[in-house]
């Protein structure tokens, strides 16, 4: 097996279910569409597709690192950080499901919060020591 070949690895040891989502993250990034990657196998799918082709890193959304030892290996591969560090071993998607409410309230807080000019205060000047 070429441990450098990401193709000839899915071929020996992986999975159908690596295999697709490896397509999914190529394809999404192919589209411009972001995607939440979630667990340990869809973090070696996500590896694999970014040993393809390192844009589609771009694309990927790490919601957790796992309590799974061979996360750590992994986000070291990929040079990622995910969201969120729970010690979460829970499976089914639960990291995803966690990191969606973190995304509303971002979204919230752009759409709504406050500014300068809506407070009627004055722009930030830096301040300037004689």
């Amino acid at each position: 097996m070429n441990k450098e070949d990401p193709i000839d690895v899915l071929a020996k040891v992986g999975g159908f279910e690596i295999g697709g989502m490896m397509g999914l993250y190529i394809g999404a990034a192919a589209c411009g569409i972001p995607v939440v990657v979630d667990g340990v196998t869809s973090c070696l799918a996500a590896l694999a597709a970014v040993r393809i082709d390192p844009r589609v890193n771009d694309y990927l959304i790490y919601s957790h690192l796992s309590k799974e030892p061979a996360a750590k290996l992994i986000f070291g591969a990929l040079g990622a950080e995910p969201f969120l560090t729970c010690d979460m071993h829970l499976g089914e998607g639960t990291g995803a499901v966690a990191l969606m409410p973190l995304f509303d309230m971002a979204l919230d807080v752009y759409h709504n919060m406050s500014t300068f000019d809506s407070m009627d205060m004055e722009n930030y000047e830096p301040y300037e020591e004689d």
